[in-house]
């Protein structure tokens, strides 16, 4: 190839190679209020190309100005989702548990059990289940158990009765490590005005770190997953299995051929 011939390809290439990273930009906050603000700077972009083309040099130097400005302010405004993004970015996606598999098969048993029989009784529940991303902050916001997975244990935290029933269990490897955590509430937009606290609590751990929430509803005693920000409904027990061992212990084989 020719300088020539590249230095008639490389424009095209260099533009290719920005809009696909901002295409996943837009993918990545798609239903946050950051996805908007994308979007009205793809527009302002666009007008700017078209000024230039025109010769418009006073609306060119306002929107340099702008842009220049707009920078502070956007990391300002938006350091919760960019913080989020940069930690997205950091993942393996890689389940820390150590377990075997049958030990992992009885993590999911007691945990698919625990979850039914609560929702039988309309008792609500949160349980976190930590992958890569440590817990060590929200572990520390509650109170520490460090015993065994079991239903029974699970079903008398969330008892209404219990003085540990309010907030989350964060779970690792097979043992609950604590109870009663407090998790951050998501501001997404497309959620915050239809679901309860509970849900937004999932919902908005999931946002932050790699965890994988089950979560059982007081007031319908419906159960869902939450996982990178996003509700699984769970409608019965077979499909909880399966999700659990979908996410759990594939990831755990692929840990291991690493």
């Amino acid at each position: 190839m020719t300088l020539a011939m590249w230095g008639h390809i490389k424009p095209f290439l260099e533009i290719a190679i920005l809009w696909f990273a901002y295409y996943r930009v837009l993918v990545f906050f798609e239903g946050t209020r950051a996805f908007q603000v994308f979007r009205g700077i793809a527009y302002l972009l666009l007008a700017f190309i078209i000024f230039q083309l025109l010769g418009f040099n006073t609306l060119n130097w306002l929107l340099t100005k702008f842009f220049a400005l707009s920078i502070v302010v956007f990391m300002i405004v938006f350091q919760q989702e960019i913080r989020q993004g940069l930690a997205h970015l950091g993942r393996h996606h890689i389940f820390s548990f150590g377990l075997e598999e049958s030990t992992m098969l009885e993590v999911i048993e007691e945990l698919t059990s625990a979850a039914f029989k609560l929702s039988r009784k309309k008792v609500g529940c949160l349980m976190a289940l930590e992958r890569e991303t440590k817990l060590k902050t929200y572990i520390e916001s509650g109170v520490a158990i460090r015993a065994k997975v079991s239903s029974e244990l699970i079903q008398s935290i969330f008892t209404p009765q219990s003085p540990l029933h309010d907030g989350g269990i964060i779970l690792r490897e097979d043992q609950i490590v604590a109870a009663s955590c407090l998790f951050p509430l998501s501001d997404n937009p497309n959620f915050s005005k239809i679901i309860g606290t509970r849900h937004r609590a999932a919902l908005g751990i999931t946002e932050q770190t790699d965890t994988v929430v089950i979560i059982v509803s007081e007031e319908t005693g419906e159960i869902s997953v939450a996982c990178d920000g996003r509700f699984i409904p769970i409608v019965n027990r077979e499909r909880l299995v399966r999700i659990l061992k979908d996410i759990l212990m594939v990831e755990s084989k692929e840990k291991k051929t690493l």
